[in-house]
């Protein structure tokens, strides 16, 4: 297995580059089956499309993150304050994708690392995220720390139209 060069960095504009790799990051999640709210026949307009209004509407404390290796983008996360006026504390943790031929290589676990650094400078004190039973999602959160809530049955339908059992969890960054 070659070494893989990586670089973690947070996504300041949304150039067509930009938009490009992180489609190919997604598309190649739902291809490989993750349940990352996307059906399989998700198109490349689709996802470009997408992913040019997550970047439009990012807040200032909004965090989305890359990896990149030598060839491009290879994973992304987002940090996703919440909404409500109280709860300027909270965020949530959403869509880590790593694309195939990056896997098994720690990138996950370092974009998780690097998006839990960022919370704490924003001063974010406590994270959310869910994910699907039995993935390796559920895996890696458990063994970072992160405390299981619970899970829900038949909360989503992942790309091939199967039940998603999701299980959501929280994690205390600092104190409140």
């Amino acid at each position: 297995m070659q070494s893989l060069t990586l670089r973690i960095e947070r996504v300041a504009e949304d150039d067509e580059a930009t938009v490009d790799g992180l489609s190919d990051v997604l598309l190649d999640a739902v291809q490989s089956g993750a349940g990352v709210s996307f059906m399989a026949d998700l198109t490349r307009d689709g996802a470009a499309a997408w992913w040019r209004g997550i970047l439009s509407g990012a807040t200032p404390r909004t965090v989305i993150l890359v990896a990149r290796d030598e060839s491009g983008i290879v994973g992304t996360v987002q940090l996703q304050p919440a909404w409500p006026p109280n709860q300027p504390h909270r965020a949530d943790v959403a869509k880590l994708m790593v694309h195939r031929r990056a896997r098994g290589r720690g990138v996950a676990r370092a974009l998780m690392e690097e998006l839990e650094h960022q919370a704490r400078a924003q001063r974010f004190t406590l994270l959310l995220l869910d994910t699907c039973k039995g993935s390796a999602a559920e895996r890696l959160y458990t063994s970072m720390g992160w405390t299981r809530v619970g899970e829900v049955p038949n909360f989503a339908l992942n790309p091939d139209g199967s039940w998603c059992d999701t299980v959501f969890f929280y994690k205390q960054i600092a104190r409140a």
